[in-house]
């Protein structure tokens, strides 16, 4: 799987989710928004000072809006308009690809309102920042897993909403992604001899993501690993559920081929 080219091209389906959202939170706040040359730090009253953020946002200057939606609640921080301006900025800053910004700011707002209406987007908008971070494969993947146990949040706690279906399409994704970094893993330790520790890898990928892209030939793999150990009971249980469930893939066939030159009185 390479670099953040997959999550891109899933990101239409997200965008479109969250910019519903981010339309439902400006609209329930009314009309009126001015065309002020507005400027953080200026003290004002709460609804030109949202409105200020939200006209820079509709306009594209996304790190102006996400500052002045700051403002709103740091200069009037009991008002109504202040939890909008919490998760408008964490919605703003996701745009900007500030994503630990937009993560923090979310949060923030679900631990001052955990019981409100839009945590179900607090909780997508936290997900989908980590999920804009996977990188490919040959790097630490600290943040896919991060990113699996937010969108897993999502589809535990919402899972009749909007969000919760792309959620669990993202989940494949990541669950791919995680599977081929343990792929990657145990090969290198096939070519370097280190049988025992490939079969753990391999294991994982069959146990954890048995529904992933990688499980036929982590299959394969364990059986060429088990032989190698000089266990070819184990190799056999290997390539038989291979065979069970890929009867007709490539790895099967090299798995039997394997079988036949390895371990002829096990086939």
């Amino acid at each position: 799987m390479t670099a953040p080219a997959a999550p891109r091209r899933r990101f239409r389906t997200a965008s479109i989710v969250m910019a519903t959202a981010a339309m439902a939170l400006t609209s329930a706040c009314g009309a009126g928004a001015g065309t002020k040359t507005d400027t953080a730090y200026v003290a004002r009253d709460v609804e030109s000072l949202y409105f200020a953020a939200k006209d820079r946002l509709d306009r594209g200057q996304i790190k102006q809006a996400a500052a002045l939606f700051d403002e709103v609640e740091r200069q009037h921080p009991y008002s109504p308009w202040a939890r909008r301006a919490q998760l408008m900025s964490a919605f703003s800053y996701y745009a900007a690809r500030d994503y630990s910004t937009a993560i923090q700011s979310a949060q923030r707002f679900l631990a001052i309102h955990p019981g409100n209406k839009d945590a179900p987007y607090a909780f997508y908008l936290i997900a989908l920042s980590y999920y804009e971070q996977i990188s490919d494969v040959t790097r630490d993947q600290q943040i896919t897993g991060q990113a699996r146990q937010a969108l897993t949040e999502v589809v535990r706690r919402y899972p009749d909403t909007a969000y919760a279906n792309d959620a669990r399409l993202k989940l494949d994704l990541v669950n791919d992604h995680l599977a081929g970094k343990q792929m990657t893993i145990g090969r290198f330790y096939q070519r370097t001899g280190k049988w025992l520790a490939s079969t753990l890898r391999f294991r994982e990928v069959v146990d954890d993501y048995q529904t992933t892209s990688h499980t036929p030939e982590a299959l394969y793999r364990l059986t060429e690993s088990y032989l190698a150990l000089g266990i070819p009971e184990e190799a056999k249980k290997a390539a038989a559920v291979l065979g069970a469930n890929y009867p007709g893939s490539d790895w099967y066939e090299k798995a039997f081929e394997l079988m036949q030159d390895k371990a002829p009185d096990y086939v």
